[in-house]
C-alpha cells in the first residue's frame, strides 16, 4: 500500500489516510456571528465524502475582534457550537475526524473594531494601527483559547490546530519582526515563545486530544526568526506535548516569495528531523507521485492539501487512481467508484 493511504495516529486519534484538507478562510459566515452555514456544510462534508482522512476548518477566531474578517467562523460564544456540533456529525459519518484551527489575527484583522498585537505597527499602509496588547489583554486571549478548546471538546472535534503562521497573533509574538515588547512576552526568543506556551498549557486543561500547532517556517527577511529560532520552538512545543508541526512560512511581514511545487518541504523536512516531531507538509502539494515523496522519504507525516481541494473535493480519489491504489467508497457512490 501506498504510505499516502496507510492510517496514522496521534494521541487516541487514528486516521484513515494522510490526506488532510488544510485550513483555508472561506469568508461566508455573513451574518457576522461566526456561525456555520450551509454553504460550510457543503464545504466541508464534501471533502469527507471525497475520502481526506482530516478535515480542518477555516481559522475559527477565539475572540471577535480575533477574525481575520467580519466573515469568518468563531468559536467565542457557546451559541456557536451546535452548528459546529453537527457539522462534525455529518463529517465523522464517512469516516473522516475533524479538526479545528483555533486563530487569532491580531494585527492583520480586517475589522471596523478596535485590533490588537503584541506591539502598535501596522502589517502596512493599508491596515490600520493596533492597540499593543497589556498583560491583562495577553491573559485574557490565553483565556479565549482555552474556552475555545473546551467549545471545541462539546462540538466533537477530534484534533485542535494553533494558528501560529501566516503573520497572526500567536505568529507575531514569535516574530522580532513584530513583537517589540521590553517586558516578559518580548526581547529574547524565550520570550517570545512564553505566549504560545502559555497558550498550550491552558489549551491542554480542557482539551486532552491531539494539539498541532501551524508555524511559518520563513519568514522571508533577514532580520526575522531563523531557522535555529524555529529549531527551538519546535523543541519546546514538543516538550509541552504538541502531536504535529504544520510547516507552512510567510505572511509576517510583506515580502516577496517565489512559490513553487514543494517550496516549503525543505525547512519541514529539516524541523522534523532536528526536532524529532512529526510535521506536515504544505503548499503547492497537487498530485499523488508528489506526496507519496515526501511520505516514502521521511520529510513530513502528513500532507496538507488547500488549492487542489478547492478544485477537485474528490482529490483523494484522484491521486489513488494515479498510484494504483484502490480505496473504499462511500456506500452512495460505489457503483461508480472503479
Amino acid at each position: 500500500m501506498n504510505k499516502l493511504f496507510t492510517p496514522i495516529q496521534f494521541g487516541n486519534v487514528t486516521l484513515k489516510n494522510r490526506i488532510t484538507m488544510s485550513p483555508m478562510c472561506m469568508y461566508s459566515c455573513f451574518d457576522k456571528d461566526g456561525k456555520i452555514t450551509p454553504f460550510h456544510m457543503t464545504h466541508y462534508v464534501s471533502r469527507a465524502v471525497g475520502q481526506v482522512g482530516l478535515v480542518f476548518t477555516e481559522a475559527t477566531a477565539v475572540q471577535p475582534e480575533g477574525r481575520i474578517s467580519s466573515q469568518d467562523l468563531g468559536i467565542w460564544d457557546d451559541g456557536q457550537v451546535e452548528g459546529l456540533k453537527e457539522l462534525n456529525k455529518q463529517i465523522h459519518e464517512y469516516d473522516a475526524k475533524s479538526g479545528i484551527q483555533l486563530g487569532h489575527a491580531g494585527r492583520k484583522a480586517d475589522l471596523e473594531s478596535t485590533i490588537h498585537a503584541p506591539s502598535a505597527i501596522a502589517f502596512n499602509e493599508n491596515f490600520k494601527e493596533p492597540k499593543e496588547m497589556s498583560v491583562d489583554d495577553i491573559q485574557a486571549t490565553v483565556t479565549a483559547f482555552t474556552e475555545g478548546a473546551r467549545r471545541s471538546k462539546e462540538a466533537g472535534f477530534d484534533i485542535i490546530e494553533l494558528h501560529g503562521a501566516h503573520g497572526y497573533l500567536i505568529s507575531q509574538f514569535l516574530s522580532p519582526l513584530t513583537n517589540k515588547r521590553t517586558d516578559s512576552y518580548g526581547g529574547s526568543r524565550e520570550n517570545r515563545y512564553r505566549f504560545l506556551s502559555e497558550i498550550i498549557d491552558s489549551v491542554k486543561t480542557e482539551w486532552d486530544g491531539p494539539v498541532f500547532v501551524r508555524i511559518s517556517t520563513d519568514e522571508y527577511n533577514e532580520n526575522g526568526n531563523t531557522l535555529e529560532d524555529f529549531f527551538y520552538y519546535a523543541k519546546e512545543m514538543k516538550k509541552q506535548g504538541i502531536e504535529l508541526i504544520d510547516c507552512s512560512s510567510g505572511g509576517v511581514v510583506p515580502a516577496r516569495i517565489s512559490a513553487y511545487p514543494g517550496y516549503q518541504i525543505p525547512r519541514c523536512e529539516a524541523i522534523r528531523k532536528e526536532a524529532s516531531i512529526p510535521t506536515g507538509a504544505v503548499g503547492l502539494i497537487t498530485n499523488g507521485i508528489q506526496a507519496e515523496e515526501i511520505l516514502q522519504n521521511d520529510r513530513a507525516d502528513l500532507i496538507f492539501v488547500a488549492r487542489a481541494l478547492l478544485s477537485n473535493p474528490y482529490w483523494a480519489k484522484e491521486v489513488a487512481d494515479e498510484l494504483g491504489q484502490s480505496i473504499e467508497a462511500p456506500t452512495q457512490y460505489k457503483r461508480g467508484w472503479k
